[in-house]
């Protein structure tokens, strides 16, 4: 996760140890170029929910057609809903509890990630991605959801998809809908450290590829969900067809522009780069080839790669936690720009792309002490970070907070 765990991203999280130890080859990127733009508008954090206590939150959500109550995601297996006007609040409902069936034991596992299916309440149902053990796997799950969208039912599991996992890191994970309505899901590059299995190259393997299905339709052999058409790598021998984008190592956090339908990613880097990419139909973004704009020493596959659209050094963060394409009304001055942070050093950032350039990165805010697991859109646009506070040990607290406009 970011690095969520600490790693899930970085380790995601910092270098993680054995990684740290290798450097990458002494090559420079070329100079970036950055477009001109109006100046980014600087933030500020205001805390949602200051009474409510919270155990590693990594999500906060709104329901389709629900725009009062936040869906908040703990890391150990829990849902809870509770209105962020309500300040006082003490206790949330619980939504789901599946902590029995999840696997937190490593930094990097648990539940990661969750989404409504876009025809809610048509479809009254709900999609989690998380790990597992005995054997130690991730799972694609759907879920229930009563009638009045506030609770769903953990007998009503039907799991999607299984994933063996080698290690307990780079789990990646965020389950989003396409505007095509398809689902998209990051899956990280299997862990350890430097990809020492190739599988990010590798086509025969889900393992650090960005994957697309259909899972309002069956199989054509029964399979739970069904392979769109049109993916890049359907009828390629030795390619899985519901692989979208391939050489990503441990995606944490992936978000459509809900304006453009882009696909931006938070990529975390290992020794010493993390990424944002723009996630195209049979991308492959380079690892381990490849960090950021750089050759990577001891790493494998043939071009051409998709570059980054930014990346930073680790002087200024160590796990990346992608964001959300800004689209509200309270901030004009911010509509389209991309907000993302790092995990370790809280820095937020935010770009504009003109016409196909990015600008260069600022630092927009920053909030020392929490440790930025999340940023997500609420239905009016407003940007919810979802932190770990003091710590990343299992059990540890956490907070939520707004991303409102700074005083001039």
């Amino acid at each position: 996760m970011l690095a969520l765990l600490v790693t899930a991203a970085s380790l995601a999280l910092a270098p993680a140890s054995a990684a740290a130890a290798q450097k990458a080859p002494a090559q420079d990127a070329p100079p970036r170029e950055y477009a001109s733009g109006d100046p980014i508008p600087k933030l500020r954090f205001e805390r949602v929910l200051p009474e409510l206590p919270l155990v590693r939150p990594v999500q906060a959500f709104q329901r389709p057609g629900d725009t009062t109550n936040l869906y908040i995601v703990e890391q150990p297996g829990r849902i809870l809903i509770a209105d962020p006007a309500k300040r006082d609040t003490k206790e949330a409902a619980v939504f789901l509890d599946i902590r029995e069936r999840v696997n937190d034991g490593g930094n990097e596992e648990g539940l990661l990630s969750i989404a409504f299916h876009p025809d809610f309440p048509r479809k009254r149902e709900l999609y989690a991605y998380y790990t597992a053990s005995k054997p130690r796997r991730s799972l694609l799950s759907r879920f229930t959801v009563s009638e009045d969208g506030l609770t769903a039912d953990p007998a009503s599991e039907e799991v999607l998809l299984t994933i063996e996992q080698p290690y307990s890191n780079h789990n990646g994970g965020t389950v989003v809908f396409g505007p095509d309505g398809f689902a998209y899901l990051s899956i990280g590059d299997g862990g350890a450290a430097n990809d020492p299995h190739h599988y990010a190259q590798n086509l025969g393997s889900l393992l650090g590829k960005v994957i697309r299905i259909d899972v309002s339709r069956k199989g054509d052999k029964g399979e739970p969900y069904a392979v769109p058409a049109d993916n890049p790598f359907v009828g390629r021998e030795g390619a899985l067809p519901e692989i979208w984008a391939s050489g990503t190592r441990n995606i944490w956090r992936m978000a459509f522009d809900p304006k453009t339908g882009d696909l931006w990613a938070g990529d975390v880097g290992q020794n010493i780069y993390e990424e944002v990419s723009l996630i195209k139909r049979g991308g492959n973004y380079g690892w381990n080839a490849r960090e950021g704009f750089h050759a990577f020493r001891g790493g494998k596959g043939e071009g051409p790669f998709e570059e980054p659209i930014v990346e930073y050094h680790h002087r200024e963060g160590l796990s990346i936690t992608g964001g959300q394409v800004y689209r509200g009304k309270a901030i004009p001055a911010l509509d389209g720009v991309y907000i993302y942070a790092d995990f370790v050093s809280s820095n937020v950032w935010g770009i504009r792309m003109i016409d196909g350039t990015p600008t260069k990165p600022a630092i927009i805010a920053q909030k020392r002490g929490e440790l930025i697991a999340s940023i997500d859109a609420m239905h009016d646009g407003t940007l919810v970070v979802s932190a770990f506070t003091g710590g990343q040990d299992r059990g540890n607290p956490g907070t939520l907070w707004k991303l409102v406009e700074a005083p001039k």
